[in-house]
């Protein structure tokens, strides 16, 4: 079975992705894996690191507004479509897999030019243009949230195993000495996305000292591109977190913002969280946890109305509350998904096999 994956442009895109990858690759070591994306996005960083061939295509962003890139949109993307067409009939590929993302137009619509078998998923709460655009090539759509697209099956996020195999309990005294933090006593957990969130680190830094003097701890992962501040008693501050496993493991609380692989990761492990969707977009992630919120599994606070003050405020009611925190983490792991990777794999190779006999 060749199995190549049309994605791109971003981690969030990416991920999944390559963790299904890997999945499919367990599952029968003989699968074939292959992916086609852009030249300018994260692919090429990504894909190459986790071992697998990638074959670049033109792929640009959709315009947003009339300008000279608009114009060209239209022929680059025809560009992208043939030469990614060129690649699966070189290929041979038994199914084309996406989930999203700009770089995986040239990719779906191939597909669906070769008549090769088109697998998409859908992680937000709301469909972006590639995956609305392939659903209408497709029957085969999955999609983590209900009515966000036409015939789309439930499903959730595939996950990296290290996350979907989380034992908590057994890790936490080992993931809280990871990075140095007291083995009793609450931790929260703050991170902004793989490039962090630079208001989340400024309201920060004026609630620091506030909560780590009412004995609090404070693992923060800044981003790789921020300044990284001044580490003092019980506050950890790290440009990046390499084992989000691990810190998943030490935290009792996370404020973050919410991403579709972060609500499905805190959601199968079952941690609480303050979620701050990031104010750009379409909404999509005020979406993505709002079933979490709804559910009692966290709190959702617009990115303009976290202050320092707030902040201080909140995380310490919740931390000196053990009772509604272990209730919050459960109404979370309620909605979580650690088998989607398998259920993944299964559809894909159904669909593989339905094709082979000529359904």
């Amino acid at each position: 079975m060749h199995v190549v994956f049309a994605a791109g442009g971003t981690a969030g895109h990416l991920e999944p992705a390559l963790t299904t990858a890997d999945a499919l690759v367990q599952s029968d070591s003989s699968t074939t894996i292959s992916f086609i994306g852009g030249s300018r996005g994260l692919e090429g960083e990504l894909v190459a690191a986790r071992g697998y061939p990638l074959v670049a295509t033109t792929a640009q962003p959709f315009p947003r507004r009339l300008s000279a890139s608009a114009v060209a949109f239209p022929f680059l993307t025809i560009e992208g479509v043939w030469q990614a067409a060129a690649h699966l009939r070189a290929l041979r590929a038994d199914v084309v897999v996406g989930f999203g993302g700009y770089a995986a137009v040239p990719g779906y619509a191939a597909a669906w030019l070769t008549r090769t078998p088109l697998v998409i998923h859908e992680a937000n709460s709301r469909a972006g243009f590639a995956n609305v655009l392939g659903a209408k090539w497709t029957k085969n759509v999955a999609s983590v949230h209900s009515g966000v697209l036409a015939h789309a099956r439930p499903m959730g996020l595939p996950l990296r195993p290290s996350v979907a195999k989380l034992d908590v309990a057994e890790q936490r005294s080992a993931a809280r000495g990871m990075w140095d933090l007291p083995d009793q006593g609450p931790v929260v957990l703050i991170f902004g996305g793989s490039q962090g969130a630079r208001h989340l680190n400024d309201v920060v830094a004026g609630s620091i000292h506030a909560l780590t003097d009412a004995g609090v701890s404070v693992l923060h992962a800044v981003g790789r591109n921020n300044v990284l501040p001044d580490p003092h008693p019980n506050y950890r501050p790290v440009a990046y977190i390499d084992r989000m496993d691990m810190a998943y493991a030490a935290a009792d609380l996370v404020v973050c913002r919410s991403g579709a692989m972060t609500c499905a990761e805190l959601t199968a492990i079952g941690v609480p969280a303050i979620y701050v969707p990031l104010p750009i977009g379409n909404g999509e992630q005020a979406g993505n946890s709002q079933p979490i919120v709804d559910a009692g599994g966290g709190l959702q606070v617009a990115d303009e109305a976290v202050t320092s003050e707030w902040l201080t405020t909140t995380v310490l009611s919740l931390v000196e509350d053990e009772g509604r925190l272990r209730t919050m983490a459960s109404a979370a792991r309620s909605l979580g998904d650690r088998d989607a990777g398998v259920a993944m794999v299964r559809w894909i190779s159904d669909v593989v096999e339905q094709r082979r006999k000529g359904g």
